[in-house]
């Protein structure tokens, strides 16, 4: 089954907000077996939104609206809707209580333009938003399902979740579909083609594979679908299982997650301490870590010696390095981890020191050469990158490096697998 995604606002279009809600909502309908076959986005403009619907409606069942429900005039799409549609208003008790609940609890006046938040379409089913103030809405018309939700990221995210779900399973048929995730580091896409090319040849029809390159990551994703649940789950256990095998040491990790996230997961439950000592990065790497629950057991804390004078006062670099190799050096960026691991009483160290570029180069030195040091109470070691692309994509870039070092680290010196 196909649908599509309506995104409505100008600050879309202008490039002000980054549409993250179609992402989310095409990631999580495909689990259902529901694929978004196109997403439209347009302007505060009843004109573009009733052209909109229409064109969807000519070749889905099934469209998903995102924008456009706040208490301002330029908020238009609960009117346009309802004209759409060709019915009144009606004012929803159980959202007004919950207007005046949530205005009480933050200690302002509830305005009028506030309450008329509660009045919506007369044919609409009212999806409660907990989480803010403007309601999602259910329209299904000559078996037709329009869903408008607020675009605020968070309230679609739990009008989906808690209100849309499990209406879908009960409205429509959908087939069952299993996807299984696995995330490389450091390999081409191209290489991993090859590598798994006669793997892709034993593949049924209802099972694909599919390639999701990345900053120097490329997730497999297989993805099959079936209306026997359990015999599907057999087969995909097994050709995940095989998937796997064929790429052996490519595999970082066996889920759907960032290799970030996987080690700061291992290191929380192993009960092992990190620190860092980022110059290049400039602290990106402990920021990636630290949106992990849990973190703080195992990470007492790190250090952007951006400076040559914070990485010579802070942890103890010879100023003779700078004069002699340079920052940018393999004898820096030992001397950062070694010294971060002490200062911060760690288990293992991480260091980056390098060229994020565009400028600061040299010939010896071009834009994106980085050497990342990681240290244990058995020594250090540090190894030699040339990455490429944005200062944002060089550090993304970066932090997967240096995952796939403290993974190896993790193995060889803690017996962490």
């Amino acid at each position: 089954m196909n649908a599509e995604i309506l995104t409505i606002g100008d600050e879309l279009l202008i490039g002000q907000t980054i549409d993250t809600n179609s992402a989310w909502i095409g990631k999580n309908l495909a689990l259902f077996g529901i694929q978004i076959s196109r997403k439209t986005a347009v302007s505060d403009s009843k004109i573009e939104i009733v052209t909109a619907i229409t064109e969807a409606f000519k070749r889905v069942d099934f469209l998903l609206v995102t924008g456009g429900l706040g208490p301002t005039k330029d908020d238009i799409t609960k009117k346009t809707l309802a004209g759409f549609y060709g019915c009144g208003f009606r004012r929803d008790e159980s959202v007004a209580a919950h207007l005046e609940n949530i205005f009480a609890r933050r200690g302002r006046q509830l305005l009028e333009i506030n309450k008329q938040q509660a009045d919506v379409p007369e044919i609409c089913e009212v999806l409660c938003n907990e989480v803010g103030t403007a309601p999602g809405m259910w329209f299904d018309q000559k078996g037709k399902v329009l869903v408008s939700m607020p675009g605020v990221p968070n309230e679609m995210v739990h009008i989906m979740e808690n209100r849309v779900f499990p209406r879908i399973k009960d409205r429509f048929k959908t087939p069952e579909i299993l996807h299984c995730t696995a995330v490389t580091v450091g390999i081409p896409e191209s290489l991993l083609s090859k590598q798994l090319e006669d793997f892709e040849k034993t593949l049924p029809p209802h099972i694909k594979l599919a390639y999701l390159p990345a900053l120097n990551t490329v997730k497999l994703r297989l993805s099959g679908q079936s209306d026997d649940a359990a015999l599907l789950k057999a087969e995909m256990t097994g050709y995940f299982d095989n998937l796997c095998e064929v790429c052996g040491e490519a595999i970082f990790v066996r889920e759907d997650i960032s290799p970030v996230k996987y080690i700061a997961r291992q290191l929380i439950h192993n009960k092992i301490k990190i620190s860092l000592a980022e110059s290049c990065t400039g602290g990106f790497i402990a920021n990636q870590l630290v949106t992990e629950s849990g973190i703080s057991k195992v990470f007492n804390g790190s250090i952007i010696s951006y400076a040559n004078e914070i990485k010579h006062r802070e942890l103890g670099v010879p100023n003779e390095i700078f004069s002699t190799v340079g920052a940018v050096s393999e004898k820096c960026a030992r001397y950062m981890c070694e010294a971060a691991l002490k200062k911060f009483n760690a288990d293992i160290a991480i260091s980056t020191t390098g060229i994020a570029g565009p400028g600061g180069a040299t010939d010896e030195k071009p834009v994106g050469l980085i050497y990342i040091g990681i240290a244990t109470a058995k020594g250090s070691r540090v190894k030699k990158y040339h990455l490429f692309g944005t200062r944002e994509q060089f550090m993304q870039r970066a932090a997967n490096c240096a995952m796939m070092l403290v993974k190896d680290t993790l193995l060889q010196e803690f017996g962490v697998h």
